[in-house]
């Protein structure tokens, strides 16, 4: 894989490199930015929105529909395999690539690493939020013993891109209802205290990287070596 090529990072624009160094320094410097939005849920003595239908659709849903996906790909591979045949063009090439994105970026970087190590209090443990942590900003180690940094339903909501990027037809739509999903599901988890916007803003750009890296690597890599 070409390290740089058409203003591109290890298969990522170059955009998207700035604007997840500009986003992660402005919640760095400007940590009341996750004050402010979260207090935007809270009326004073909770969170109304928790335990809806709202939170709990997107809160249940997230690891049902990637461990379907997951399930499907890995069926349809063994039918291929053993069948002869080419279905969705599920291959080899294809669940490596799968594994990768879904075990590095939600697994490895986001639940096994950082919500393991850095320990930042989430919003409704805070003392905002009528708990009785301390807020600690993002990407700062914390003593507070939370798992708020960054969001795990966030980073397993938006690796459906990697799925998306999958499809031959309308892969555009596919995406845009990959990131919607993702947003809807980030929105939820921030509306009821579980996390904040930098926790799921965060969770974003590691899993976008990531896929689209796994993608190049993998996937267009290994077209380019059959062409």
């Amino acid at each position: 894989m070409i390290i740089f090529k058409d203003n591109k990072f290890l298969n990522v624009n170059l955009f998207f490199w700035f604007f997840f160094l500009l986003s992660s320094l402005a919640f760095v410097l400007w940590p009341e930015i996750d004050i402010y939005f979260t207090s935007l849920f809270y009326n004073g003595e909770k969170f109304p929105l928790n335990n809806t239908l709202f939170d709990n659709i997107f809160y249940y849903s997230v690891k049902p529909l990637i461990l379907t996906l997951s399930l499907l790909s890995l069926a349809l591979f063994l039918y291929n395999f053993f069948r002869k045949k080419n279905i969705l063009n599920i291959n080899t090439t294809v669940i490596l690539y799968i594994f990768l994105f879904l075990s590095v970026a939600p697994g490895l970087i986001v639940n096994a690493t950082l919500k393991e190590h850095l320990g930042r209090a989430r919003p409704a443990q805070t003392t905002y939020f009528g708990g009785d942590k301390e807020f600690t900003p993002a990407f700062i180690l914390s003593d507070q013993k939370g798992y708020s940094f960054s969001s795990g339903h966030s980073a397993a909501a938006f690796s459906l891109i990697g799925f998306a990027l999958l499809a031959r037809k309308r892969r555009k739509i596919w995406l845009t209802l990959s990131l919607s999903y993702g947003i809807l599901v980030s929105l939820a988890r921030i509306s009821v205290g579980g996390h904040f916007l930098s926790d799921t803003v965060t969770s974003f750009f590691i899993v976008y990287i990531s896929t689209y890296f796994f993608y190049g690597l993998v996937v267009d890599n290994k077209k380019r070596t059959r062409d």
